[in-house]
């Protein structure tokens, strides 16, 4: 089918790259227009230089942008331009408010809006193994689902308009979690005088195991913070995150503080650093 795509970021350049694998006719677009065009000439279809123009025609548009407000701009251009009955699948992090508010003007517009964050990372886009989480009607997710399936490992349909993005935030109340503790135990193993690799293998095989241990302890300790999902953008996602625990009462304390363990990462000039960039602040003290 015609299918848009905008925001061709480290995620969204890959992601548009397996719709193009199959087969779809792409038409592309991003803020910076020698970026479309090179992806164009990569993977062929179509660079547009507005929204409306990727977006004009198509029955599936994709996006992978910045913030609340780019994808408030950018489905209020696209909308009219879209074929009737069309499905927007918006690929970005944002607030579960801004999901029920885009999928009412959709729906007023004989369109289907979909909150669809993904979680993977940069690798995941690349490998097309990420894990959808979706919030919307399901006459939509299932018109969507073989489409974005091209780029997913597991796609899950959570419920209606915002349900999606509520289900990422469980995701990085997790991760946040996590990563802190792993970053201790680095610096703990360290100040020990333990052998790092010695230590990974004693207790990455029982409860301690984790995604994380098995793909950041090695190169957390050796300071390597170059993988993809920036401390910038954990940190727009955790404030998403605790507004909306603000809104629903819920105790994220652990996650308040991981907050601000990042922000002492951003003042040490780690802002485009990774999120495993928790071990860097423990290194100084």
């Amino acid at each position: 089918m015609r299918v848009g795509f905008v925001g061709l970021g480290v995620m969204g350049g890959p992601m548009a790259g397996h719709l193009a694998r199959a087969g779809h006719e792409m038409r592309v677009f991003n803020r910076s227009p020698d970026k479309a065009r090179a992806w164009a000439e990569a993977h062929g279809g179509h660079a547009a230089a507005t929204v409306a123009e990727a977006a004009e025609g198509c029955a599936l548009l994709a996006l992978c942008v910045g913030n609340d407000d780019d994808v408030r701009a950018v489905v209020g251009e696209a909308l009219p331009a879209l074929a009737s009955g069309a499905v927007i699948v918006d690929h970005t992090t944002t607030s579960a408010k801004l999901a029920r508010a885009m999928a009412e003007s959709a729906a007023a517009q004989g369109r289907s809006f979909l909150d669809a964050p993904v979680s993977g990372g940069q690798a995941g886009a690349e490998n097309g193994q990420l894990s959808i989480m979706i919030g919307g009607e399901a006459a939509a997710v299932a018109r969507a689902e073989p489409v974005i399936g091209a780029y997913a490992k597991a796609i899950k349909h959570m419920g209606g308009p915002g349900a999606g993005q509520l289900t990422k935030m469980v995701n990085q109340i997790c991760i946040a979690g996590v990563v802190q503790g792993l970053a201790e135990a680095v610096a703990f193993a360290g100040k020990a005088g333990l052998d790092p690799t010695l230590v990974y293998e004693a207790v990455s095989k029982g409860a301690a195991q984790s995604w994380q241990m098995d793909n950041r302890w090695k190169t957390m300790s050796e300071q390597k913070f170059d993988f993809g999902f920036a401390v910038d953008w954990m940190r727009k996602d955790l404030g998403l995150v605790l507004d909306e625990a603000r809104s629903n009462g819920a105790r994220v304390e652990v996650t308040a503080l991981v907050d601000q363990f990042y922000a002492e990462v951003q003042a040490m000039g780690g802002r485009r650093w990774d999120t495993s960039s928790l071990a860097a602040r423990l290194q100084t003290r």
